[in-house]
């Protein structure tokens, strides 16, 4: 079963895996909140918590869940799986440095840095200013020392 995790930020969408899960999770779930989000801002910043066994998941699932990611590809901009199993764990290390954006895999008692990391939106560079007397007297100072060494010696 899949379940959707409240409580996150808006540009975060989170879901927990538990049980048996099929095709009509992803689309009573995972799909409407993913198509909404992309629309919404055109990113996906994605939390999967996995408390299940990866052969939980039906055929039908993985199928959906492959279409998904590669529908997306270029939106992904955070993922945080969240597992204790090795083999998923060994996927998801492999298939990162193939992934657009940000990858990163936690155990589940590493769940609350999980949600802080994937919780923190990236903040734009600040752009630095420079105000135009300021400008002058810093090309001044450099027409100044012209034919001078670093220390201020002659050349």
């Amino acid at each position: 079963m899949l379940q959707f995790i409240t409580g996150l930020p808006e540009h975060v969408i989170g879901i927990r895996a538990t049980g048996n899960v099929d095709m009509d999770d992803y689309n009573r779930v995972l799909i409407p909140r993913l198509e909404e989000m992309t629309k919404r801002q055109g990113e996906v910043s994605y939390l999967l918590v996995l408390e299940t066994d990866v052969q939980n998941f039906s055929t039908a699932a993985w199928w959906t869940d492959f279409k998904l990611s590669l529908k997306n590809f270029t939106k992904w901009k955070k993922v945080a799986i969240v597992t204790d199993q090795a083999g998923v764990e060994w996927f998801f290390d492999v298939a990162k440095h193939f992934m657009p954006g940000e990858s990163r895999g936690y155990k589940l008692e590493e769940l609350d840095e999980a949600l802080e990391w994937i919780s923190k939106k990236d903040e734009e560079p600040e752009h630095e200013e420079i105000g135009v007397n300021e400008l002058k007297e810093t090309n001044h100072t450099r027409a100044s020392n012209k034919g001078q060494g670093p220390s201020g010696e002659n050349l």
